[in-house]
């Protein structure tokens, strides 16, 4: 490549003209841009027009790198920091021209003057198409009644809550839930930023438009609302693998404390490599002396070998700035204290949630994977999947293929109209979220745990994998043939354990598996994290390896029928019955099975 650049005019023309435009894109990245030149405070201040196409460039790299969005910083480069007022409105004004290149719009963060010295933070952030905008998970975890709906509810409504729950009537979607005030499903809730930082969510006769909001927004917070009482653990831990969160958002009672399932679900999110930020809530009934040692003991928590967190208490503006800025780094976890009555410090959590960036990298080139992760029957469309893109894009009328079936078998599926936040749309991108209505397929043959795949993947399906895990908590010693339900993505499945590199695991240790399915063959890849649970059993992990497919998959050789011809079928049943007949009279004189059948159908 880089001897073609380097030719005459005449002949690299002639060599370009015969490398197609995949080739022509790759030569052109192969030549580096030096931005020594811009790296300086100055940098903004009267550029030359050979430097304001070098600021534009990185400008545009930042932007691209930040998903449509970047925190730009005036007034500090690699000779220090500090400019004077002239200087600084030359720069403020080379940055809105260049935010004008690339249809974008600036907001001020913040701006800081020591000794006549300026420097201030702008947020910039592209206008986006209305059926384009950047998603952004969060799961809201924690124990019961710490107030997870409750604040869903003021966020994403606009109005405080009255002390009795009445914000979370508005995100409950079963009857038992609003009578006894706990969510027991995985509820979806979202608030809406536009180019500009500020909140669309305008409630409608009580209820939110969502067509409405993704139209106005630039940026949607997706607030996945799991369950807080241990009843309800394996859907709080589906919610954590299957939605795959960017962010996890730990609420805590003031007056409560830390109790119940928070260490739980700490622990979960840790074990699934999400970074947590803290929410205390219910600060406006707590008295002091109890609010400080809640705080005490959760920053203690955090401190913990096994957390090993930087815990920070935000209590202004420029504490939300450094802390979203450096969140993606999983060690910083900030901590809110709001009140969801008098609406104390929710300004700064809404703040924070609009400078949050997303931690999924581009790769919208690769073959297109979809995990299911629930499945609807439309009266008038027929049958609609949700569910996440992996990677890749999916466009409409694509064929994919679906599956794996219970025999492990793929089939190709068209994808006929795409959702995305109830909003029709024409592509979904990887890290995406978006319903699909399929041509020619039932509802009965889907189930969650499938996945829709590109055909050049040639995808297959395994009934084992070889995986590596960490043992949280056992109270006893876990051997081969032990079974327990894995949770890897979407997939929620019993699986057995049929061989380790340890003889027995106990709490703490850690060994590679060999797990093999009971149910169904499932779709897995390399790198994937597991969570392995069983009554007060947890263990944690990743898949390691997946054995090639053996021809048969979906059949185990112990499972495959033996051809006999009627008679010989009709010699065992009889065999079969006097067996029965003969155990039964041992036991006490109950009769055989297929009699009691017989007389049961008579009677009725």
């Amino acid at each position: 490549m880089a001897t073609i650049v380097e030719q005459t005019p005449n002949t690299a023309e002639k060599a370009i003209s015969l490398l197609d435009c995949n080739q022509l894109d790759e030569t052109v990245q192969i030549k580096k841009i030096d931005y020594s030149s811009v790296r300086g405070k100055l940098s903004l201040v009267s550029p030359s027009e050979e430097q304001f196409e070098t600021l534009q460039h990185r400008f545009k790299e930042l932007i691209e790198e930040g998903h449509g969005e970047t925190i730009y910083d005036v007034g500090i480069g690699d000779d220090g920091y500090g400019l004077t007022n002239d200087e600084f409105e030359a720069s403020v004004a080379t940055l809105h021209s260049l935010a004008a290149t690339q249809d974008a719009d600036c907001v001020l963060l913040r701006e800081k003057t020591e000794g006549g010295h300026f420097t201030a933070q702008y947020l910039v952030r592209k206008r986006l198409e209305s059926q384009d905008f950047l998603e952004i998970r969060v799961a809201v975890v924690g124990n019961v009644d710490a107030g997870k709906s409750t604040l869903l509810g003021v966020l994403t409504h606009g109005e405080l809550d009255n002390g009795r729950g009445h914000a979370r009537l508005k995100l409950f979607r079963h009857k038992h839930e609003m009578e006894s005030g706990r969510t027991s499903s995985v509820g979806n809730d979202i608030l809406g930023f536009d180019s500009t930082g500020e909140v669309v969510n305008r409630p409608e006769h009580g209820s939110l438009d969502w067509v409405k909001i993704c139209e106005k927004s630039t940026k949607v917070i997706t607030f996945i609302d799991l369950a807080g009482h241990e009843r309800y653990l394996k859907t709080t831990v589906f919610g954590m693998t299957g939605h795959m969160p960017d962010f996890g958002m730990l609420m805590i009672g003031a007056n409560a404390g830390i109790i119940g399932m928070t260490k739980e679900h700490l622990g979960l999110a840790l074990a699934l490599s999400v970074p947590v930020f803290v929410v205390v809530t219910k600060i406006d009934m707590c008295p002091p002396n109890i609010l400080q040692d809640t705080l005490r003991l959760l920053v203690r928590i955090l401190k913990s070998p096994g957390c090993r967190k930087v815990p920070v208490m935000v209590k202004t503006k420029d504490d939300v700035i450094v802390s979203a800025t450096n969140f993606v780094s999983q060690r910083l976890c900030p901590i809110f204290q709001v009140s969801n009555v008098n609406g104390e410090n929710l300004d700064l959590l809404k703040m924070f949630l609009n400078l949050l960036t997303t931690r999924v990298m581009s790769t919208d080139n690769d073959p297109a994977e979809f995990q299911i992760d629930d499945t609807y029957s439309v009266p008038g469309v027929g049958t609609v999947v949700s569910g996440t893109t992996l990677c890749g894009t999916i466009r409409l009328n694509d064929t994919l293929m679906l599956g794996p079936d219970p025999v492990g078998q793929f089939i190709a599926i068209t994808v006929k109209s795409i959702h995305r936040k109830r909003m029709v749309v024409r592509e979904v991108k990887a890290g995406q979220t978006a319903s699909f209505a399929l041509k020619k397929i039932k509802r009965s043959q889907i189930r969650k745990g499938m996945v829709m795949v590109s055909p050049s993947l040639n995808p297959s399906a395994t009934w084992e994998f070889d995986g590596e895990i960490l043992v949280l908590h056992h109270p006893t010693t876990i051997s081969s043939r032990y079974q327990a339900m894995v949770h890897c993505g979407s997939i929620r499945q019993t699986a057995s354990i049929l061989s380790m590199s340890e003889e027995c695991l106990r709490t703490g240790d850690k060994a590679k598996v060999r797990f093999r399915f009971i149910k169904y063959p499932e779709y897995l890849r390399p790198g994937q994290r597991l969570v392995f649970r069983e009554g007060r059993t947890k263990a944690v992990g990743n898949v390691l390896a997946v054995p090639p497919p053996t021809g048969q998959v979906g059949f185990r050789q112990s499972q495959k029928p033996q051809k006999l011809n009627p008679q010989a079928q009709g010699q065992n049943v009889g065999e079969n019955e006097n067996q029965l007949a003969h155990k039964s009279r041992r036991r006490g004189g109950q009769k055989p099975l297929a009699e009691q059948n017989t007389r049961t159908i008579a009677k009725s």
